[in-house]
């Protein structure tokens, strides 16, 4: 029988003998809750308190069907004082790799998305094939295509986007992300700047043969194997063709994706005469923990993103 309810997100941790288990259910209008059940009677056992403040206002944020995004789950966060008459630039918002959504129903995901929004953007995001709870072909897509298939969702869903949506700009869209995102955020103003017209790619994997996280072989097979795939998949070879602004940030402590690679991009970008800006996060690894750090990141990305799209 079902054990939810309520429209949102939710996941279950079970007790090690399996008597017990605990819910936790957030969604677009409340944080995070976690409540004990018993599941001979599925019985509310208490609910933990939670220490935190509820946040003064949730995030804005519209979640589109596939139908309007093509053919994938899309959320547009607008600023707080949106005007439907106004155009306004966009800011795609991404990740796009195997492993992790974006578009969730939950309000935590999008205080980020509010932030920039509230700057003069609507921020988009979409989850192109590749990412997970859409079924085995959806996730395998991406086999031997990490340089093609992630760029062209994300542009098919956006263009998809603005027939449903007249206030998105294409004439001025910017594109950040981190990890995968921020691999899909070079890739983005490489391969296709007559789309995007301004990039910021945080913790970027660079090239794929030095990257050590397991999906990497699931998806592009041996490097000794399929040398082709990594190829295609890799960042060097496109830093010849750089047009667009583009602004690199790694934590230098990084354990995930090494800084060895935003260094690889930065010295094959000033090997071929390309300008580009380098922000290295001292002390930091692959998540910005600190909260005084990722406020003035973010306050460098606003003024960086806003000299190209406002």
């Amino acid at each position: 029988m079902p054990i939810t309810t309520e429209a949102g997100e939710h996941d279950v941790v079970f007790a090690p003998k399996g008597g017990h288990y605990l819910l936790t259910r957030s969604s677009l209008r409340a944080m995070a809750r976690s409540t004990a059940y018993s599941v001979d009677a599925t019985k509310d056992i208490g609910t933990l308190e939670v220490s935190a403040h509820e946040p003064r206002e949730a995030p804005r944020v519209e979640l589109l069907p596939p139908e309007k995004a093509g053919g994938f789950y899309a959320a547009v966060v607008r600023p707080r004082n949106f005007d439907p008459k106004q155009k306004y630039p966009v800011l795609m918002y991404v990740y796009g790799g195997p492993g992790f959504s974006l578009v969730k129903s939950t309000m935590a995901s999008y205080f980020t998305h509010q932030y920039f929004a509230d700057h003069g953007f609507v921020v988009v995001s979409l989850d192109g094939r590749g990412t997970p709870r859409r079924g085995r072909d959806f996730e395998r897509a991406l086999k031997g295509e990490f340089g093609q298939v992630p760029l062209d969702d994300q542009v098919k869903g956006m263009q998809a986007l603005a027939a449903n949506l007249p206030e998105l700009d294409l004439s001025r869209v910017g594109i950040y992300g981190w990890s995968f995102g921020g691999y899909l955020s070079a890739l983005a103003v490489l391969k296709r700047p007559d789309i995007f017209k301004v990039g910021v790619a945080g913790a970027p994997v660079v090239d794929w043969q030095y990257y050590d996280t397991h999906y990497t072989e699931r998806f592009l097979d041996l490097p000794q194997a399929a040398p082709e795939a990594y190829e295609k998949a890799s960042l060097l070879p496109l830093a010849k063709g750089l047009e667009r602004p583009l602004l690199l940030v790694h934590g230098i402590a990084d354990d995930n994706v090494y800084f060895a690679h935003t260094l690889q991009l930065a010295d094959a970008l000033f090997r071929a005469g390309k300008p580009y800006e380098l922000l290295p996060l001292v002390r930091l690894t692959h998540q910005v923990a600190d909260p005084k750090v990722r406020e003035t990141l973010y306050q460098r990305m606003v003024k960086f993103l806003g000299a190209n799209l406002w």
